[in-house]
């Protein structure tokens, strides 16, 4: 059992879109991620995926409407649901998923990180 300092591990990173596993919850990784721009519409066949945000302003958009999440809030976003996050300045994330969920979920992109780093 190790305790874990969101703020020292997200000083430890400067990429955007690149999620780091800082922890394991059953079958699931608990990762950081810092978001800044838009990434990529798509979205995840198998996993539901909690957004937390840390620091900052994230906006999800869906096809049919968007949420804003703010410091302090989350969403879970089911299987199955299309979604494209937006981050108009620097935004800090906690994502908890199962092992082996794929960022882009059902898209290759630029942005698809198929080994993620351990900090």
């Amino acid at each position: 059992m190790n305790k874990v300092s969101l703020s020292q591990k997200f000083s430890s990173f400067n990429d955007f879109w690149s999620p780091k596993i800082v922890g394991e919850l059953n079958d699931s990784h608990i990762k950081l991620v810092k978001l800044k721009g838009e990434f990529d519409w798509h979205h995840h066949d198998n996993e539901d995926e909690l957004f937390l945000v840390v620091k900052g302003q994230l906006l999800i958009k869906f096809i049919d409407n968007e949420i804003s999440l703010n410091e302090g809030e989350f969403i879970v976003i089911p299987k199955g649901v299309d979604h494209l996050p937006v981050a108009q300045e620097e935004v800090q994330v906690v994502l908890i998923e199962p092992k082996g969920t794929l960022n882009t979920g059902n898209v290759i992109t630029e942005k698809t990180k198929q080994t993620l780093e351990t900090i």
